[in-house]
Order: C-alpha cells, then structure tokens, then sequence
C-alpha cells in the first residue's frame, strides 16, 4: 500500500519505520526538508499542508490508498473529497476534520455524548476572553483551539494574566483558526493517556494506562502501567470508546483524562500515536503504539495487546537555538543497563524543543517510580549541543 503521511516529526518517524518493516510504501509531507519522518520515507514533499491546493496537487500526484495526519495544521475540510476519490483518510476524515480543531472535539464530547468535561468557553478575541474567564473563574487555562505539544498553553492565575494569555495562545497557534478554549481549572490526582485502538472488523481494543506528567503543556515523562483504580479505568474506557465510535474509521487514539475525586474527566484526543505513548518504544508492550496504529490501518487482526514491561520516558530538550544541533553523552546512555534512547533527527533546535527520548523499562513488580526516576536522571545525561 501507498501511504501519505502528512507532519513527519517523531511520531511520523516511528510509524514510517513500523511501515517499512512490513513493506508499505511511504511519502512523508511537512512544511520543512530533513523532518524526521522524510529520512526513513521512501519519498517526500515540502508543502504548507494549510495551503488546501498544494495538498489536493500532492494527493493527485502520488494517488495514495492511506492519508494518515500527522499533525494539526492541515486544511482537514479536504479530507471529506479525498474519502469521496476512494483515498482512507486515517481514522476517517470526521475524525481528523473534528479532532484537528478543539472546539469539535470538546462539543462533541461534552454536548452530544454527554462526557464529564471540565467547565469550558471560547473567545476570539481578548476582550471576549476577559467575558470568557468571568464565567468560567479563575484559575483557568487557554489553549489555542490549533495547536500541538503545549504551544500558546498558559494558565490564568490572576486577571492580570487575561491579556498575556491571549497574546501567547494567539503566537502559539497553527493554522489560521484564532480562537482559544478556556477551561476551569480541574483538581486532578492525576493524568493518563488512554491508547485506544479502533478495528474495522474487530473489536476496540485498550492499551495500559499511561501516566505522564506536563510542562508548558507539554509532556516531560510518561510511564506504563499507571496506577488506576479498577472504576476509574473502566469510566475512562467507556469514554474512550464512545467518543471513537462516534469519529469512526480504524486506528490508535491517544485520549488524555483527569483522574479526580470526583471520578474521570476527559481532557483531549488525539487520531494517532500520542507523544507519552513514546514509552511503549520501552518494549512495554507487545506491540508498541506504532505498529498498532498501522495494523488498525490496514485491517490486519491484532489478537490482544500484553503488558510485558513496566516503562517510562523522559524527553530530551534543547535549551538553545541551533542549525546544526549535535549530542553529547549518549555513550553514558548507551553504557546503562535497562536503558534505550531515540534521537529524533531534528535538523534545528530551539529552547525547549523536543530533540530525543530515553527509555527506561524493568519487571512488572519493579515499583514505577524507581524506572521514571531512572528515566528522568539518565535523560539529563545526553546535552543538545548549538
């Protein structure tokens, strides 16, 4: 099969590598030469994926049975046509249409399938955002309704903070949408990532919880298994799969919820790999979140997913900009027992960017927190040089 891989980051990277090992033929799009998915891909193009022209020319050119999203910026609506051509538009189109954009997913959620959600208002601008955390109070949080990995996330504290957020959610915003969520603040325990695998023929399927923790709204360590009562992970199943019935097609989703003392509420949902389930790199699992993905894409029957590790990840950042970003101290890693590493192959670094990923696993019995803390303290070993 041809497939068009549309973001070609370090989750595209990984499923590329899960495809070639089963001889799929891969072209991977982003809007830059050198992403980390282009260098393992058969081929590639560099295009602005908002552009919805450019998208139709390459969609034309290369005649794809599979379109699998990547990444949020892509002008979705087009995606209705390509299933009309006959093209799969992974998990279908509805759900990359409505889950590349906040606000559908969230209304969805909250207002048709009646999931516990956190307390929610939109704005457009900042005066309608001042409107938007009266009713909601403070403290709250505003999310752009377009955007990945924690970019233009603030949370607001005090009112002082109102314009500061807006002008931040605005910068950090991809795609010409420019209007932000605002959602009251939860009193979490904890968060996991629920990996929900959706199958044509088959049931839906559930990985391992996965826990993970955040900053900037971006995740900095996740581990599987994450300790969940038996109610709780029953309350988050039962959502998850609504939820992807209701977006329908075949595929992994990560959907992300709150564990509170209130019970389960669902927070977010991504229609392929999620970063914290980087973990199942760890060998965690039979069959890690990427290969799920793509069986689910292709209609080959997954059996069962077995816990076979516990796991956790700890990123890898850059702490300044570069253009020819270098390592130091993965001999350190490599030297370590119980110990793995991924090096995204990011051609340019800035602070904070996402550069690589360590890996950490153990037995089942082994307490988590002593492979997350392994995890965390052998991640800082590796330093992105400028």
């Amino acid at each position: 099969m041809k497939i068009l891989l549309l973001g070609s980051g370090e989750l595209g990277k990984e499923f590329v590598i899960a495809a070639q090992r089963i001889g799929q033929t891969i072209i991977a799009v982003d809007s830059y030469e050198n992403a980390p998915a282009m260098q393992v891909a058969h081929g590639f193009e560099v295009i602005n994926m908002l552009d919805g022209e450019a998208l139709d020319r390459i969609v034309a050119k290369h005649q794809p049975d599979f379109i699998v999203p990547e990444i949020e910026a892509i002008r979705t609506e087009r995606f209705y046509d390509y299933e009309k051509q006959g093209i799969t538009v992974v998990p279908s189109a509805k759900a990359a249409n409505f889950t590349m954009n906040r606000k559908a997913i969230r209304d969805l959620a909250s207002k048709e399938l009646g999931l516990k959600t956190a307390k929610y208002q939109y704005a457009t601008s900042a005066e309608e955002l001042q409107k938007a955390v009266q009713k909601v109070g403070i403290p709250c949080v505003v999310k752009p309704l377009m955007s990945s990995s924690g970019k233009g996330q603030s949370t607001i504290k005090t009112e002082s903070d109102i314009e500061k957020a807006w002008q931040y959610a605005v910068a950090g915003s991809r795609g010409d949408v420019i209007e932000v969520i605002v959602e009251a603040f939860v009193d979490f325990n904890s968060e996991i990532t629920l990996l929900t695998i959706t199958q044509n023929n088959n049931p839906t399927l559930f990985c391992a919880p996965i826990g993970h923790r955040q900053e900037r709204g971006d995740y900095q360590e996740s581990w599987q298994p994450a300790l969940v009562s038996e109610k709780d992970l029953y309350e988050a199943q039962d959502m998850a799969e609504k939820i992807t019935e209701a977006l329908g097609g075949a595929g992994l989703f990560g959907v992300e919820f709150f564990l509170t003392n209130e019970g389960v509420y669902f927070s977010e949902l991504s229609p392929r790999p999620h970063d914290t389930g980087m973990v199942t790199l760890a060998g965690t699992q039979n069959f890690n979140e990427f290969e799920l993905h793509l069986r689910a894409i292709l209609s080959l029957p997954i059996f069962e997913i077995t816990l076979e590790k516990a796991g956790a990840s700890a990123v890898i950042l850059a702490s300044e900009d570069s253009t020819n970003p270098t390592y130091t101290g993965v001999e350190k890693v490599a030297a370590l027992p119980k110990t793995d590493f991924r090096i995204f192959g990011k051609p340019t670094s800035r602070p904070y960017r996402r550069m690589g990923v360590v890996l950490s696993h153990d037995s089942l019995a082994t307490p988590i927190e002593e492979i997350i803390e392994r995890a965390k303290t052998t991640s800082k070993l590796i330093t992105v040089n400028s």
